[in-house]
């Protein structure tokens, strides 16, 4: 590699480093906790223990949980209802109505069921509300920034220039170290040049790791505008026959356990753990959407959509996902690292305190400079970290 190449390759990794850096940092703090959000909620969640009952107990109707939400509150609308295959809880969404809902998402609640047994067991305020709250703020602080679409588009900029840092890193370290063994850490010297080996070391160990999430972040902030792209082409395609058809009120809507059990037999291979009601912003204005899932671990974050007419509670569709959603579902679990159980959770979570290390020691090269950034090249020139190239190259 010629001098100026290497300058080059030295600059993009230098600068998309340090305008990113803050952000990342802000990311990888926040997503510790995200990677054990399931066992946090769990730990802050409150309200009476699931009913024992002997194994195989079929879960309760889907009508009756309805039922006692609507008689709970009379004047608003069901949302959608979760079934949780990992615990015996079905939750069950709800608000004031479709336009306030739209307008202020906020306003919408949950009431939680026992599966087995139709009790309820706790209710919050808001969506997010009670031992959701915390994570529900790590989640938008790690996504956008509670700047929405903007903040999403945003941050995925900032992984962007992750990925960039990463590559041009790597494509730098190698002249770089042209003199030195792998791995070598110069404690002898200066402390900053100890922090630059020890900065250069575990970003090259971490390469692999670092490039899957930071692509996998990038992909993942896409995620609204793919949905928008997928309701605006594939679904009104979809949907193009009922365009003329009303949107049937709560007091029209069919079974919503029939709608379940109709998708139930038509991919028993899937796991339906999801309705979304008629009208919903996330959904059909004429049908229930139930969501499936794979049963095996690695098919278990691919889901696909089935729908279901809402008047007559028919099977209408089983709706392929378009590759670039799929891409989307597998990245998620990718970047969190939630699909292996607790042990892959801890292994993330550690491999997320080393990046913070890398970042943080980028950082202080940067801020404890002796000289201009010209001077610290040369000042790596004299250590050896770069080798002299021949005139020639130059």
């Amino acid at each position: 590699m010629s001098r100026l190449a290497f300058r080059r390759w030295f600059w993009l990794h230098k600068w998309s480093s340090l305008v990113c850096t803050g952000f990342l940092l802000l990311i990888c703090v926040t997503g510790l906790p995200l990677v054990f959000s399931d066992e946090i909620g769990d730990w802050l969640e409150t309200g009476p223990a699931y009913a024992s009952v002997p194994d195989g107990t079929p879960a309760v109707s889907l009508d009756s949980v309805v039922a006692t939400a609507r008689a709970m509150y009379p004047e608003q609308v069901v949302g959608n209802i979760f079934i949780d295959d990992d615990e015996p809880r079905i939750m069950v969404a709800m608000a004031p109505s479709w336009a306030a809902f739209a307008a202020d998402r906020s306003t919408s609640h949950w009431i939680k069921f026992d599966a087995h047994t139709g009790k309820v067991l706790a209710e919050s305020q808001t969506f997010s509300g009670d031992g959701g709250r915390f994570i529900a703020i790590m989640l938008s602080l790690h996504r956008d920034l509670f700047a929405g679409l903007t903040g999403e588009l945003f941050m995925g900029a900032m992984a962007l220039l992750f990925v960039i840092a990463i590559v041009s890193g790597v494509v730098a370290y190698g002249p770089f170290m042209r003199k030195l063994d792998f791995g070598t850490v110069r404690t002898g010297r200066s402390r900053r040049l100890k922090w630059l080996d020890l900065h250069n070391l575990t970003g090259i160990v971490l390469l692999a790791w670092m490039t899957v999430v930071g692509v996998t972040g990038v992909i993942n902030e896409l995620s609204t505008p793919l949905f928008g792209l997928w309701r605006l082409t594939d679904v009104q395609a979809m949907l193009l026959p009922f365009r003329n058809k009303p949107t049937p009120q709560q007091n029209e809507l069919s079974s919503p356990q029939g709608a379940l059990d109709a998708v139930r037999a038509a991919m028993p291979e899937m796991i339906a753990n999801s309705v979304v009601f008629p009208g919903s912003p996330f959904g059909s204005p004429y049908h229930y959407v139930v969501w499936t899932k794979g049963r095996q671990p690695l098919t278990s974050r691919l889901f696909s959509p089935a729908l279901v007419d809402a008047r007559s509670g028919k099977l209408t569709a089983v709706v392929e996902m378009p590759w670039y959603l799929r891409a989307l579902e597998v990245s998620r679990p990718l970047h969190f690292g939630d699909y292996g159980g607790l042990p892959l959770k801890i292994l993330w979570a550690l491999l997320d305190l080393v990046t913070i290390v890398v970042l943080a020691s980028g950082l202080y090269l940067w801020l404890s400079r002796k000289a201009s950034w010209n001077e610290a090249e040369q000042e790596l020139a004299v250590s050896n970290a770069a080798a002299p190239l021949p005139e020639a190259a130059e």
